[in-house]
């Protein structure tokens, strides 16, 4: 668990007296207006996670700001800063975030790039909330309860990643996975969970993400004789399936499976320009969101440009979560609105929008927001206890398609 001050604030305590409800003076340390920055991908890897992130808080922003906004203020605009796929860009854009006041930092969308700033956000004494992080790492990681994901861990990922490779009948599975703390996270989850479902797993090795040559880490896949390999990576991953395919190691002739970070749409046409239809029958897992077809039809409305969507909602409840917590903290002061967000996802009464758990808030109530990715019920580590987890796959026509979601949960 992760450590959280137990200490609360004379201020929090006075706010405590009057519900947490605006319209008091700011606490020390907030001067009235919840500022958001964000630290997500304009460039690099995941630069095809960056748009429905960056939209999504815009939008968080908007509707909170038709709302009547935070504390009787409207939300400023945010301030933005590229995470870049590089740890030093990642970081430099944390600094000029953080030298701009905010109150709150949206992402890195990569673990790894979390990681390389998180002391920075945390340490500043303000709130940090990804969408999707994954990595195990962050449940016990010492940030003085100011970090917090609305993605779930990937121990929650792996166990339905490798039910998926068990149900089509695979027994002899080799993982492959970028050497950073998503990749081993992931790696390791599956593998437990493969093993313990009887598989045998002949290599689980992971590869330098900064490589420009994975033929050697290919061929040992190959050597080990597999009938199924899991593949977890970034965008590096079409130049692995590619020679997979090349090694007589495509969909058509094993399983192939991938996570989080090979779900897109224009993975089949990366691997295989000519045939998109090579990647047929590829499989993989992903944190899902409910099946929300009002907020898809406003963000699409609000950024009409928009193709891919991953993990859009989950940015949408961190920068909902935060405002709804700094209403019931009656103040902007990250050190005192943090202490909220972990009960703002439960035991209280239930509501979906901001606009209708503010009027609770304001009504002296306990809420319970269920976001638009789905109840978020976070464990007092600050992160989701159970997820909805997708099963993808890619059809003939090199289409993806989601074939179920299922619940995975830390009760089980």
């Amino acid at each position: 668990m992760k450590a959280r001050s137990a200490i609360f604030s004379v201020a929090a305590l006075v706010l405590g007296l009057w519900g947490g409800t605006g319209g008091l003076p700011p606490a020390q340390g907030g001067d009235g207006e919840l500022k958001f920055g964000y630290v997500l991908p304009e460039t690099g890897q995941l630069a095809f996670l960056g748009p429905p992130q960056i939209e999504s808080v815009k939008f968080a922003i908007r509707t909170i700001n038709d709302a009547g906004g935070v504390l009787g203020r409207p939300v400023p605009a945010v301030v933005s800063g590229d995470e870049a796929g590089q740890e030093a860009v990642a970081a430099q854009s944390a600094d000029r975030v953080l030298a701009s006041g905010v109150d709150a930092v949206i992402g890195a969308a990569a673990s790894g790039m979390s990681l390389a700033f998180i002391d920075r956000v945390t340490g500043a004494g303000v709130v940090q909330c990804s969408g999707s992080n994954t990595a195990p790492t962050f449940t016990d990681y010492d940030d003085g309860g100011y970090y917090f994901r609305t993605a779930p861990s990937d121990a929650l990922q792996g166990p339905v990643l490798a039910k998926t490779v068990l149900e089509d009948g695979h027994d002899r599975v080799a993982l492959l996975a970028r050497a950073d703390d998503y990749g081993r996270g992931l790696l390791e989850s599956t593998r437990k969970a493969l093993e313990a479902g009887g598989a045998t797993v002949p290599v689980a090795e992971t590869y330098d993400p900064k490589a420009t040559n994975f033929d050697q880490a290919v061929q040992r896949v190959r050597n080990t004789g597999p009938d199924a390999v899991v593949v977890i990576s970034f965008e590096e991953g079409a130049q692995i399936l590619q020679g997979l395919i090349e090694a007589g190691l495509g969909p058509d002739r094993v399983g192939v499976y991938g996570a989080d970070g090979l779900r897109s749409e224009e993975l089949p046409s990366l691997v295989a320009p000519r045939d998109p239809a090579r990647l047929a029958g590829m499989k993989g897992t992903a944190p899902a969101s409910a099946a929300n077809e009002e907020y898809v039809r406003q963000l699409k409305r609000f950024a009409p440009e928009l193709k891919e969507l991953q993990f859009a909602p989950q940015v949408f409840d961190c920068v909902t979560t935060i405002a709804l917590a700094a209403e019931k903290a009656g103040t902007d002061d990250p050190g005192v609105f943090a202490k909220e967000i972990v009960g703002i996802t439960r035991d209280g009464d239930k509501c979906t929008t901001f606009a209708a758990c503010k009027a609770l808030i304001q009504a002296g109530r306990d809420v319970d927001y269920d976001g638009v990715s789905g109840p978020l019920d976070f464990t007092d580590a600050g992160e989701p206890g159970q997820a909805t987890i997708e099963v993808y796959t890619y059809d003939d026509k090199g289409q993806l398609r989601t074939v179920r979601t299922e619940v995975s949960s830390f009760r089980q």
